[in-house]
C-alpha cells in the first residue's frame, strides 16, 4: 500500500471493540512517538499510557462534549509537553500525536484525537487541569491532547479523491 493510500484509509474511530491492545503494539506506537521530529531536537513531549478502565472513564469526562468515547477505548495516550523546554511545544506535541495515530493505523488499530489544550471541563476549569489532577501530572506541563486507540468497532470508507478540498492548494502565489 502506498503512503497516499494509507492516508486515505485513516479515519477517526470513536467506537472500539472490547479487545485489549497487545503490549507489543503499544510498544511500537510509543517508540514511533519517540522518533517524532521536534524543533532543535528539544523533545518537549512526554506520553502517559492509560489502559485502566476507571482512569479512562474519568479522563473521558475531561470536556463537556466530544471526549466521552474514550471511556470505551482500551487504550489512551495522553500527550503532554513542557512549554519551558521549547517555544514550539504545541507544534512538537501535535506532530508526535499524529505519529501516534499513524503508527496505530499501521498496526490495524483505529484512533481519534481528543483536543485538550484550550478546552474546558466544566465552568472555568481547564480540561488540562482536570487531567493533570487525575494523572498526577506536574504543574510545569501542559496537556496538548489525548489519543483514544483500539480495534475499530465501526467501518468507514476511505477518502475519495473527489472529496479533497483542492481549492485549498495554491501555486506560486495565493
Amino acid at each position: 500500500m502506498s503512503f497516499y493510500s494509507f492516508l486515505k484509509s485513516r479515519k477517526s474511530i470513536r467506537k472500539f471493540q472490547n479487545k485489549q491492545v497487545e503490549k507489543e503494539k503499544i510498544d511500537i506506537i510509543l517508540k514511533s512517538a519517540l522518533l517524532s521530529p521536534s524543533s532543535r531536537s528539544r523533545r518537549p513531549w512526554e506520553f502517559i499510557v492509560v489502559t485502566d478502565k476507571d482512569i479512562l472513564n474519568a479522563l473521558s469526562k475531561c470536556r463537556e462534549h466530544s471526549s466521552s468515547f474514550l471511556a470505551d477505548a482500551p487504550l489512551g495516550i495522553v500527550v503532554i509537553a513542557d512549554p519551558n523546554a521549547c517555544d514550539v511545544w504545541v507544534e512538537d506535541a501535535s506532530i508526535a500525536s499524529i505519529i501516534i495515530q499513524l503508527a496505530a493505523q499501521s498496526l490495524g488499530l483505529g484512533s481519534c484525537w481528543i483536543q485538550v489544550r484550550e478546552r474546558y471541563h466544566a465552568g472555568n476549569t481547564k480540561a488540562g487541569d482536570y487531567i493533570k489532577n487525575i494523572l498526577g501530572i506536574p504543574e510545569k506541563y501542559e496537556v496538548e491532547c489525548m489519543v483514544a486507540i483500539g480495534y475499530p468497532a465501526e467501518e468507514k470508507k476511505p477518502y475519495d479523491d473527489s472529496q479533497l478540498a483542492y481549492e485549498k492548494i495554491h501555486y506560486e502565489r495565493y
